[in-house]
């Protein structure tokens, strides 16, 4: 068991230390070399869309056929393939090209290894956090580290550290645990518990949680530099908000034995209206870095909260397909619309007026998400 989820840690450490150079930095490198706002965002976007309809795709096979190992493995190897094709142009249609045969392969990862987690745990799922902290401490050394080196060499450094983390998480893929169930009468795709009316509202106010991070995610650095801060301190602003992070995920066994995930995701989803208002009204860099530290509440809290009440609405036997919905609908659909309409919209009217967009947006989830919480309080009651 301890052996297990050190490997899981481990799996949590490199993943999302290739996130902490993916997402401050590579819409950056695609503005440095001459993309344009709407660009920078059909890129992100392209990620994004196969984040919605692939790991629906290997989620299915997952559970069907009980090849969730061979399928992780898989999709490592040739998402870290792929990547290497970034060295070879840097032209638009190029890159677009590229980035969707990537992600086909990339996007189910993340909820593969969330069901792994959620099975190895069992009834110690309270302490997800504990090991899911790794991927926090993975994304702020690498964050902090693509900012330092691509101000001293060039931002195209960041692409080869892409590559570099993506065939090392292949290898390290080669180990995971597997303890997914095996009944027959389990395996397949199986989406009834979508109409069940909690589950479907609390997937709507995620996707406008993720929605309202789309500004944030796809221009936060950019809006930094646009206003004259160098790498340095945008590598500081991620890594600050990384490490408000880790707390939480450090303290999640004691969060979630007094509280209920549906508690958590209406405060969180609170927290991002207000941290997103506060970016919107001021612009000073020490503010900028005070509101860095809700990232603790508007992704680490919002995160594991997600994880555990997705578990709870789904089924035994369809833990990989619950993941997968759930990562699809919100970091895909979520994420896809909000990068289309901020990458539309950046231009127009400014980062300042996105983000008070992303503060009505997610304080609407929250209202959305208390009442799909009162209802599954009700039926709880009944």
């Amino acid at each position: 068991m301890k052996n297990n989820k050190l490997n899981i840690s481990f799996q949590y450490f490199i993943y999302f230390s290739i996130l902490g150079v993916f997402l401050p930095y590579f819409n950056l490198y695609c503005h440095k070399i001459g993309f344009s706002s709407f660009q920078v965002g059909a890129v992100s976007s392209v990620k994004t869309f196969s984040t919605i309809i692939f790991p629906l795709f290997w989620g299915y096979f997952a559970d069907k056929f009980s090849v969730r190992k061979k399928i992780f493995i898989s999709v490592n190897f040739f998402s870290s393939l792929l990547w290497g094709l970034f060295f070879f142009s840097d032209d638009f249609w190029f890159m677009m090209f590229v980035m969707f045969f990537y992600s086909l392969f990339h996007a189910p990862i993340i909820s593969f290894l969330e069901a792994f987690t959620v099975d190895i745990l069992g009834k110690d799922k309270k302490n997800y956090g504990k090991i899911r902290l790794w991927g926090s401490v993975g994304f702020i050394i690498s964050v902090f580290t693509a900012g330092y080196l691509s101000d001293k060499t060039g931002i195209f450094v960041i692409v080869y550290m892409i590559f570099a983390g993506s065939v090392i998480h292949f290898f390290l893929s080669l180990k995971i645990p597997d303890k997914s169930v095996q009944e027959d009468k389990n395996k397949g795709f199986e989406i009834s518990f979508l109409k069940k009316p909690e589950t479907f509202l609390f997937l709507f106010a995620s996707v406008l949680m993720l929605g309202s991070h789309s500004p944030y995610y796809a221009f936060f650095s950019i809006y930094l530099s646009d206003s004259g801060i160098d790498n340095t301190f945008i590598g500081i602003a991620w890594s600050a908000a990384i490490f408000a992070e880790i707390i939480i995920m450090y303290k999640s066994g004691f969060i979630f034995s007094r509280l209920k995930p549906r508690q958590v995701l209406v405060f969180s989803m609170l927290a991002a209206a207000m941290r997103w208002i506060v970016l919107f009204l001021f612009q000073a860099k020490i503010i900028i870095l005070v509101s860095q530290f809700l990232h603790c509440f508007t992704y680490a809290a919002f995160h594991i909260a997600s994880v555990l009440y997705i578990d709870e609405l789904t089924p035994e036997g369809k833990k990989t397909t619950g993941q997968a919905v759930n990562n699809a609908l919100t970091y895909g659909l979520g994420l896809m619309s909000g990068n289309l309409l901020s990458g539309y919209f950046y231009d127009i009217c400014g980062g300042g007026l996105l983000f008070l967009a992303a503060g009505i947006t997610a304080f609407t989830g929250a209202m959305i998400m208390w009442y799909a919480g009162f209802i599954r309080k009700k039926s709880e009651s009944a």
